[in-house]
């Protein structure tokens, strides 16, 4: 449920001038052939990866092979990446990688690619999901789609604001709706805000209706604010948006400019949005500067009052590159620069009003608490009640995915407020009253605030 093939490769592989042969390999699901003859090795990677690109990059430099480094960390970070490859494309690929192998052809390779300014997306072809045939049985689905790209938002720990520079772009709705044709029913769309522009939305899924397609993708609160394209989305088919709550403390909102989730008026969207029959995924963000110890066990109250489907925790984690990492580093506040450490799952930070393990326990913890086996069953329920059964089965799926990671990777935490976990001790009953009461008080997600 968590894997869809990534359009970066696809997409490159498409750029690439006729007359060169092409293989992909994604590591999520099959293993790199070291010793596969190839003349160039391209790696596309967030920080998360570094470690293992420079791994990769340091093999096949040592057999002579031509290395190239792109995607976020070599963009946000062209330095470090250099420092591992042959050479690094900072940016959109779509104006650098054809003269990059036409430098790699005439034995002129420079060691940084930049493009003067983004990349006009009407240019952008049509990615080769034939490459990625050979893998579709272990994705949720290979038919991913990019309308859009950037967000108009400037919140300082993220890296696609960091990434575009702020800015938003998006693909001619002809493009679009002529790929979306060539696809099956059930697809997603991958772009970070699907309504950073929403007149473009509304043309967008205007001319999406005719189709009858069923998607997901990831889009701000602010579609809660604009009843027109809130309906108008999930008549093109939308039955589910990841959203980036982050947290319900104003001063936290503010901290990273994002004040305009609007916290007195959150859980009152959120309702509004799967009034509507779309089921939201929840960003959020545990340790900025205003979280006690006591945050752990406010937000899943809060997560559960709001009747959001699924939880994304993140550990507050200054990427490289981000207004929010700078500020860090000028404080002295980074205390690892493991770039393994960079997944959202492990504390790389000294937190303000908590100590780094209260911040690492209480993630776990909370992790843990959302994703009970109990709070799994009622969610279910109340999504099929309010939304209906697409959402309702894809929120399930979701849930018992992450149910299995944190069965796989024995995570337990605790909450760092109470000396004990009061649920192991009061027993089942006690914990499943209040999401029953909640349950039985409005089948709609209301529950008065």
């Amino acid at each position: 449920m968590l894997r869809f093939s990534l359009l970066s490769l696809t997409t490159v592989a498409a750029l690439t001038p006729p007359g060169h042969e092409l293989v992909l390999c994604d590591e999520n699901v099959e293993p790199l052939d070291f010793d596969a003859q190839v003349d160039v090795v391209g790696v596309s990677f967030m920080t998360a990866l570094a470690p293992r690109a420079y791994e990769i990059a340091a093999r096949f430099r040592h057999r002579g092979v031509v290395t190239v480094a792109g995607g976020y960390h070599p963009t946000l970070c062209p330095d470090d990446a250099a420092a591992h490859f042959d050479a690094v494309v900072v940016g959109d690929a779509e104006p650098l990688w054809p003269q990059v192998v036409k430098d790699i052809e005439a034995g002129s390779l420079k060691k940084v690619y930049r493009s003067d300014a983004p990349c006009d997306l009407a240019t952008v072809p049509v990615p080769r999901r034939e490459l990625t045939a050979h893998t579709r049985r272990y994705y949720a689905t290979t038919a991913a789609v990019q309308a859009g790209r950037g967000c108009v938002h400037g919140c300082t720990y993220c890296s696609v604001a960091a990434f575009h520079g702020g800015t938003y772009r998006a693909r001619p709705v002809e493009h679009v709706v002529a790929e979306l044709k060539t696809l099956p029913r059930n697809l997603m769309f991958v772009d970070d805000n699907i309504i950073a522009d929403p007149a473009y939305a509304h043309t967008l899924f205007t001319a999406m209706l005719p189709l009858k397609k069923k998607w997901v993708s990831q889009c701000s609160l602010t579609i809660a604010d604009d009843p027109e394209l809130l309906a108008l989305a999930r008549q093109a088919g939308c039955r589910g948006m990841f959203i980036g709550i982050e947290t319900f403390d104003g001063a936290n909102l503010n901290r990273v400019d994002k004040n305009f989730n609007g916290v007195a008026t959150m859980r009152t969207r959120i309702r509004r949005i799967r009034r509507q029959g779309i089921g939201v995924i929840a960003g959020i963000i545990v340790g900025m500067d205003n979280d006690t110890k006591h945050v752990f066990a406010r937000t899943v109250r809060l997560l559960d009052e709001a009747r959001v489907d699924a939880l994304q925790l993140s550990i507050m984690t200054p990427l490289p590159g981000t207004p929010l990492f700078a500020a860090f580093e000028r404080s002295g506040r980074i205390t690892s620069r493991d770039w393994n450490a960079y997944d959202f799952r492990h504390c790389v930070i000294a937190p303000a009003r908590m100590t780094a393990e209260d911040l690492q326990d209480g993630a776990d913890w909370l992790y843990r608490e959302f994703y009970r086996p109990w709070r799994i069953a009622l969610r279910t329920l109340q999504t099929l009640v309010t939304c209906g059964m697409i959402p309702a089965l894809l929120g399930l799926k979701l849930n018992l995915t992450y149910l299995g990671d944190i069965v796989r990777e024995r995570i337990a935490g605790r909450n760092p407020a109470v000396a004990h976990d009061p649920a192991s001790a009061t027993g089942w009953r006690s914990r499943l009253t209040m999401p029953l009461q909640a349950c039985v008080q409005g089948a709609d997600g209301c529950r008065p605030d």
